[in-house]
């Protein structure tokens, strides 16, 4: 009777961890892909084990996107999530899975550690350990377009941003893109691409600048700088006045000496 209650918990513990390892297939801070729910590959289907909608809150944003491509050529593409559970840089923020019908993807430059294959296939693309804990839950990805003939490529994203406690839970959030671009001539235009509800909120302007207190400039020195800019525009002022007043012909409190050369030099007369 011990050895069937044994074998029964070491059974029941291996199908907990069989269970996880299909769970983490789909969505992991390994990486995410696969087809762990019976809802298709976690790229087109989502991130359905965490939720099993995508939610708006979340906005996923494909940029460097061309119109058309060239056969061949290569497309540096940047693929950023915003919204979802606040970022924490000392645990995972978010992930990525993104797949291609043609074409190969693979890393950018500068994001060699951040991005991987998704079991070696050139057409999907996820996050690695260190993607997940992005600062912006941003990565960069190159998309080699296909040899010429293949005609109108899809590309599917999906995003999921998380609050870094490694459970899949309602408290992650995720949502998901599909865009097609067409062969042909490429202009060198881009373009960005994103699904969710566009409220994107911009980073804080930078502060430029420094405060007087921190230049050193104490209260009572700020004080006396006032009075002495105060005190030349009276000065300023009060010299237009009298050079307004002071010598005007109209001005009744001119002396008599005054007022009588302004008469000889409007007769003609010499004193």
């Amino acid at each position: 009777m011990g050895s069937i209650t044994g074998d029964y918990r070491r059974g029941l513990v291996l199908g907990v961890i069989l269970v996880l390892l299909a769970g983490g297939s789909q969505a992991s801070h390994l990486g995410m892909g696969g087809d762990a729910n019976g809802d298709g590959d976690v790229a087109i289907a989502g991130c359905t084990c965490h939720n099993e909608n995508p939610d708006n809150s979340v906005t996923v944003i494909l940029d460097g996107l061309p119109y058309r491509y060239e056969a061949g050529s290569q497309y540096s593409l940047v693929i950023q999530l915003v919204g979802g559970p606040d970022i924490d840089a000392t645990s995972n923020t978010g992930g990525f899975s993104m797949m291609v019908s043609a074409g190969t993807l693979s890393a950018s430059e500068g994001f060699e550690n951040h991005v991987q294959n998704w079991e070696g296939d050139e057409t999907r693309l996820t996050h690695t350990n260190s993607g997940s804990q992005t600062e912006d839950r941003t990565w960069g990805v190159l998309w080699t377009a296909p040899s010429a003939g293949e005609g109108l490529v899809t590309i599917w994203l999906v995003g999921n941003s998380v609050n870094g406690d490694q459970i899949p839970s309602a408290l992650d959030k995720w949502n998901r893109l599909s865009a097609s671009v067409d062969e042909g001539a490429d202009d060198g235009k881009t373009r960005t691409v994103f699904s969710g509800n566009g409220e994107i909120e911009p980073p804080a302007p930078a502060e430029h600048g420094m405060e007087i207190h921190d230049m050193g400039a104490g209260m009572r020195a700020h004080w006396l700088g006032l009075l002495g800019f105060t005190s030349v525009f009276i000065v300023i002022l009060f010299c237009g006045l009298f050079l307004r007043y002071g010598f005007s012909r109209h001005y009744v409190g001119r002396s008599n000496l005054l007022r009588l050369r302004i008469k000889h030099l409007r007769r003609g007369d010499q004193i």
